[in-house]
């Protein structure tokens, strides 16, 4: 993945992503929403993630050691069932959806990986821990409607689902105006996940 060739520098954050159909269900819930609020701010829904530690801008010299060790620690964890449901709003500017299901997995996950991350020498700042997937984004000049938008989902509940992959997530690093895009630098499956890829791979062989 090259996010931005000219830069020695990615911005990079460590994930789990829903499955394609998880997030089209809740993007036909959003339906009503993207229509009464057009001018929020919406992210892509390839773009929907649950951040487990944002790192920030770092070197791409760095990136290879954060493969390596985050390789093993996706091998060695079974994958969390998990699900969306609800929504909400930080500061009535950020619209997300929040997670259910294994939490104390996700968090336990989450901090290993904070662990394993430090390991490496790399330094980022500590945030806690608010599993969700951010939506949309409000102009300053718009203070309603992310908090409309979030009561509209409030009794949304998606199907549960495994989150079968630990992705390793670069940016483009954005000094100007324009639309911040991300993309997997990597990502791997976890241990339960890649040995029932493997078992089905077999049977139908």
């Amino acid at each position: 993945m090259d996010v931005s060739p000219e830069s020695p520098t990615l911005r990079v954050f460590v994930a789990l992503a829903p499955p394609d159909d998880a997030k089209e269900e809740l993007a036909r819930a959003l339906q009503p929403a993207y229509t009464m609020y057009p001018g929020l701010r919406w992210n892509r829904i390839e773009d929907w993630h649950i951040t487990l530690a944002f790192l920030g801008e770092l070197p791409r010299t760095a990136v290879p050691l954060l493969q390596s060790v985050l390789a093993g620690q996706a091998v060695s964890r079974p994958a969390l069932r998990l699900g969306l449901r609800g929504g909400g709003h930080f500061d009535g500017r950020l619209l997300w959806s929040g997670i259910g299901g294994d939490l104390e997995g996700l968090h336990l996950l989450a901090a290993d990986v904070r662990k394993l991350v430090r390991s490496c020498g790399i330094d980022f700042a500590e945030r806690p821990l608010r599993p969700h997937l951010t939506l949309a984004r409000s102009r300053r000049e718009d203070p309603v409607s992310v908090p409309r938008a979030a009561a509209g989902l409030a009794g949304f509940v998606g199907r549960p689902w495994p989150a079968e992959r630990l992705h390793l997530v670069g940016s483009n690093i954005a000094r100007g105006p324009g639309t911040i895009r991300y993309r997997d630098i990597e990502a791997w499956r976890f241990g339960t996940a890649a040995r029932a890829a493997d078992d089905s791979a077999s049977a139908g062989s």
